[in-house]
């Protein structure tokens, strides 16, 4: 019997959830979500419950670690619910806390859960089945409810499966006495001692001839180092396996594998494989983030959320960093400092990239955990284009209201100096003024508060101001309304990129001296 695409979500880890892609688009057709009923969601687990919920893959919960659970007594290889009755009511009682809070922790994320023998309709209630991946407890319930929901949802789609296999790869792993091996999930047909292959590289294709086929010994055999694995001829697809051939060292996790039938071409093969490997990988001229990631699996995702987050990408690929991803980012950031970077997820960065990196003060932001490795990156750019904004808005001539006070013209020209107090905005040394009528009245000298100058007075402030142009009782008088002159373009600007950080009353300074300067020049502002 073949399963199209059952996943397995074991976390917290790292992105393999999405390393085993069907055909189309979709990731898999049913999933086990794997949560450790200790310790609960952590930050793997949501990003995983992203995906399920973005592709709308159902799933069940597989609350793993019971045997960890404080005076828990192990049933090795029983039934959960067996298990269960043979605890004491305290340890039952300290299960079912800990179910409640992951139950409670799907709810507020839109899923309703419950334990699997509380549940009536399970296309409707996500199923969470206790289990020990140590002690086997609850597997035979995991498996009996997975068998179910796969035939509720895929009636038409269980298939018996022939020829080639098809799979896709989730580890390259280095066995004692085995070499290079690769652990790989055969979604379809069969898989032969000595078959001819095509997997997915990091460079490109490999070709090889697997030369064994391990399957795990059963589960009070598998922690045997000695002796972990049986010897196969031959697997059927749906299986997890382990085989060793040559030339494994470069295989690619995430990447897809085939056999090659007698009656086909190698090249053939090669080409299906390079255009999979190609359509997750991004390859270009443009202007964006450069990024590295461990596996195809690793880089689709976060891909995909980079894009969510509006983030355009340069370059996507598997491997470590290397000096020349970092002169890629390089190149961006004399174009767009902001997304002149590295995005490294799970990799090395190797010693002549780090140097380069240092030398060309290029960001390299690191992670094993998506969210993680996105969050730092956007929250950085938020930061950054924060300090630009107020560094472009330092350059611009900002609002200002005043109103000249009664009783305090200090002296009448050539300085006049004089008492003013801050309607609304600010006022600053150098700044230019105009009466309610529009005439210029000059540029302020210098600005005091209580004796001592200051480089700007704002909304409420009484200060006193000086300037060399105008004189008191002929330019201008006790009382008057001055409004800071805003140049034309500088209004633009304020309006246009700046308006969120203006206040309402800045605003409204803006459109009244708009106003003002209408009736001078009618068609400007």
């Amino acid at each position: 019997m073949k399963i199209p695409g059952l996943l397995v979500i074991d976390t917290p880890g790292h992105a393999a959830y999405v390393n085993l892609r069907k055909r189309g688009g979709s990731i898999a057709d049913v999933a086990i979500f794997v949560i450790d009923v200790i310790s609960g969601f952590e930050m793997q687990s949501y990003e995983a419950l992203d995906i399920l919920k973005m592709f709308k893959t159902p799933f069940i919960v597989a609350a793993n670690k019971v045997d960890l659970i404080p005076g828990w007594k192990p049933n090795v290889g029983k039934p959960f619910l067996e298990s269960l009755e043979k605890q004491d009511p305290y340890v039952q009682k300290e299960l079912d806390g800990r179910l409640y809070t992951i139950i409670g922790t799907f709810s507020r994320l839109g899923f309703r859960a419950d334990r699997f023998d509380k549940i009536t309709d399970f296309t409707k209630t996500i199923a969470i089945i206790p289990v020990s991946a140590k002690t086997g407890e609850g597997l035979q319930e995991l498996l009996a409810i997975l068998v179910g929901l796969t035939q509720q949802y895929m009636q038409q789609r269980l298939l018996i499966t022939s020829g080639p296999a098809k799979g896709t790869i989730l580890e390259v792993k280095e066995e004692v006495g085995l070499g290079i091996t690769v652990n790989a999930v055969i979604y379809d047909g069969v898989l032969h001692r000595g078959d001819t292959i095509v997997l997915g590289g990091k460079e490109k294709p490999i070709v090889t001839k697997v030369r064994a086929i391990l399957l795990p010994k059963p589960l009070d055999e598998i922690r045997d180092p000695r002796d972990r694995f049986t010897p196969m001829e031959e697997v059927t697809a749906a299986a997890g396996v382990k085989f060793a051939a040559p030339d494994l060292e470069n295989a690619l996790a995430g990447a897809p594998l085939y056999v090659v039938p007698t009656s086909r071409q190698v090249e053939d093969y090669i080409k299906i494989v390079s255009e999979e490997v190609e359509k997750v990988k991004i390859l270009t001229d443009k202007v964006g983030v450069v990024l590295k990631a461990d596996t195809l699996g690793s880089l689709e995702a976060i891909i995909m959320e980079l894009e969510n987050n509006g983030v355009p990408i340069r370059i996507a690929d598997v491997g470590d960093v290397s000096r020349r991803d970092v002169i890629e980012a390089a190149m961006v950031k004399h174009v767009a400092p902001l997304q002149g970077v590295l995005l490294s997820f799970n990799v090395k960065v190797l010693p002549d990239a780090l140097e380069e990196a240092k030398s060309q003060g290029i960001r390299i932001f690191q992670h094993n955990v998506i969210y993680h490795l996105i969050g730092d990156y956007v929250n950085w750019v938020k930061i950054e284009e924060d300090a630009l904004a107020r560094k472009e808005l330092e350059t611009l001539i900002l609002p200002g209201k005043i109103k000249i006070l009664p009783a305090c013209v200090f002296r009448r020209s050539k300085p006049a100096i004089f008492g003013v107090e801050v309607l609304a905005g600010r006022i600053r040394p150098k700044y230019s003024l105009v009466r309610i009528d529009g005439k210029d009245i000059g540029e302020i000298a210098q600005v005091q508060d209580k004796g001592k100058a200051v480089s700007e007075a704002t909304t409420g402030m009484q200060v006193a101001i000086s300037m060399p142009e105008p004189i008191v009782g002929r330019h201008i008088n006790e009382g008057d309304i001055l409004y800071v002159k805003v140049p034309e373009n500088h209004v633009k600007i304020l309006l246009t990129k700046f308006q969120t950080r203006l206040s309402p009353d800045e605003i409204k300074i803006i459109e009244e001296l708009a106003q003002i300067m209408r009736k001078l020049k009618p068609y400007s502002y």
